[in-house]
């Protein structure tokens, strides 16, 4: 399991792509996933309390952010602070991002289960004190201590999962794992509405306290992880876990509030960016001469993890259309009811975990990357196909949609996951796989600045060419008055309505072509980049 950062010949990769297998490898199978010499040994099939406990894990993570959505209102009706409630989400989605390679570094540097442990508690400490959160400014503070644990629960869960299973056995984890995402964006608002509106928005936060307890209690009583040598475990390198913190802090606040709270080209988005970059420079330096640094040059120089982490990357990025775009799409174009786009919705989230159960038959035949190849194929036709929908579409066009749309992903994503955690061993699965959570997440916020950019844009460009007042009254005169526009749709006249609703529907479109933009970019990366044959460790199965 070498862990020079050259990369191991044992691992099976060289310029050429894998090395043939050598007497006494284990044959390779007929579907582009190659095995060797050189791997660990099998892992035993983990116990039923643990693999409840991985769940609770992940469950605490995924319900976070829909339960707390839904009980906006009630805080900010309680607490004020309406022009920041927003950091409620984005100190936490920052928190979590810029955690996670660090947390990477330390599974494999302490273990998994100590990590795991302090992200379980971390998050459970942050609940409780959101729950006493005595104004916006104290709730957001403590919001991002809640994401502080909830980065290492996403590293550590998605990291244990490749530990505990074999190869064969992992799509059958990674399937319940994105089932618990999907049900807990089914389950979430509802839940957090009831809870919010019957008990107080204060139960968003208390809810996850016994869940959270018995996910500390079951990991502390079950996990059992392999003894190993202390002479394997190197410095921490705290240095540069600073500067990975800061560097993505810095870039991701510039995202975060370009052309929301200043304009893109400002001052303060420019200053961001500039300190950003020199951060940056001053962690690749630090990096180059730390013993174990947290971000290894191994991950970029093996092209399975760096073609991995671009293509979920872009992966992030084309994924803020279907999430972010189409519920405001499903409303305002459609005229669907907050259920009826919540449904529209749900329909991505429950074809995902399927597809993604079943691609395991798909891979086994052609393997991981071609496997990916055509889950992302199929996702850059349907989002292109989305454009020529009729105007105004009927409910269960958009609908098919996103019902092929998660299949497709699920196709995509799966694979690329569990191919890349089969080609390192033990001590560094935990910063590849953190490598590519981070680099899908940071994909969202760039995707989320880019075509928020070009929705605004686009909405902006149809308010200008808008017909004279006096034959469209009511009209926004500016971007700003658009949202309070959409809030209540019977207060303008019929003609400002129509072609508002118009200047939506072409905002979608263009956010959709974005979106197939990154799926050809996503594409490329894989067939350019990518091995064909994925330099999968031996396993004994």
């Amino acid at each position: 399991m070498g862990s020079a950062e050259q990369g191991p010949r044992a691992a099976g990769e060289d310029r050429a792509g894998p090395v043939a297998p050598r007497a006494g490898d284990v044959s390779a199978n007929a579907g582009g996933v190659s095995t060797h010499a050189g791997g660990e040994a099998p892992p035993s099939r983990p116990t039923t309390p643990v693999v409840v406990s991985l769940m609770l894990c992940m469950g605490l993570v995924a319900l976070d952010s829909t339960i707390v959505s839904t009980a906006v209102p009630q805080i900010v009706g309680d607490l004020g602070g309406f022009s920041v409630f927003s950091w409620v989400f984005s100190g936490y989605l920052l928190a979590v991002t810029v955690t996670l390679p660090v947390y990477g570094k330390l599974n494999d540097t302490l273990g998994r289960k100590p990590v795991l442990l302090f992200g379980t508690a971390l998050f459970l400490v942050g609940s409780i004190l959101c729950a006493g959160a005595w104004n916006m400014a104290a709730l957001i503070a403590f919001r991002i201590v809640q994401g502080l644990g909830g980065g290492a629960l996403q590293s550590t869960v998605q990291t244990l999962a490749a530990d505990l299973y074999p190869l064969k056995d992992r799509p059958r984890i990674q399937a319940r794992m994105t089932t618990v995402w999907a049900s807990s964006a089914l389950v979430g608002p509802a839940l957090g509405g009831l809870l919010a509106q019957y008990a107080g928005w204060r139960w968003t936060f208390l809810i996850n306290v016994p869940l959270a307890g018995l996910a500390l209690w079951l990991t502390a009583r079950h996990l059992v992880e392999p003894v190993r040598s202390p002479g394997r475990r190197g410095p921490v390198d705290w240095a540069g876990a600073l500067g990975v913190f800061v560097c993505g802090a810095l870039l991701l606040f510039a995202l975060v509030q370009g052309g929301v709270a200043w304009p893109w080209l400002s001052a303060p988005s420019l200053g961001l960016l500039a300190a950003s970059a020199a951060s940056a420079a001053v962690v690749v330096r630090i990096e180059r001469r730390a013993a174990q640094p947290i971000l290894p040059g191994w991950v970029w120089r093996r092209r399975t993890i760096a073609a991995v982490n671009l293509a979920l990357g872009a992966l992030g990025v084309l994924m803020i259309a279907p999430m972010v775009f189409m519920p405001t799409y499903a409303q305002t174009v459609l005229g669907l009811g907050p259920v009826g786009a919540g449904l529209l919705m749900a329909l991505m989230t429950l074809s995902w975990p399927v597809s993604a159960a079943l691609c395991q038959h798909v891979y086994r035949r052609i393997g991981f990357r071609d496997t990916a190849v055509l889950g992302m194929s199929l996702a850059a036709v349907i989002l292109f196909s989305f454009t020529l929908l009729p105007h105004p579409a009927r409910p269960w066009q958009p609908a098919l949609v996103m019902l092929l749309l998660g299949a497709a992903l699920g196709l995509f994503q799966l694979p690329l996951i569990v191919g890349v955690q089969s080609t390192v061993g033990w001590a560094e699965r935990g910063t590849t796989t953190a490598s590519v959570l981070f680099c899908r997440t940071v994909g969202q916020s760039v995707g989320a600045a880019l075509l928020g950019a070009v929705a605004n844009a686009t909405v902006a460009t149809r308010l200008a060419d808008a017909p004279d007042p006096d034959v469209v009254p009511g009209l926004p005169a500016r971007l700003d008055d658009v949202s309070r526009a959409l809030a209540a749709p019977g207060d303008l006249s019929p003609a400002a309505s129509r072609h508002l609703r118009d200047a939506v529907a072409a905002a979608v479109d263009h956010i959709f072509l974005g979106a197939g933009a990154a799926a050809v970019v996503a594409l490329l990366v894989l067939l350019l980049m990518a091995p064909r044959r994925f330099p999968v460790l031996p396993e004994q199965r």
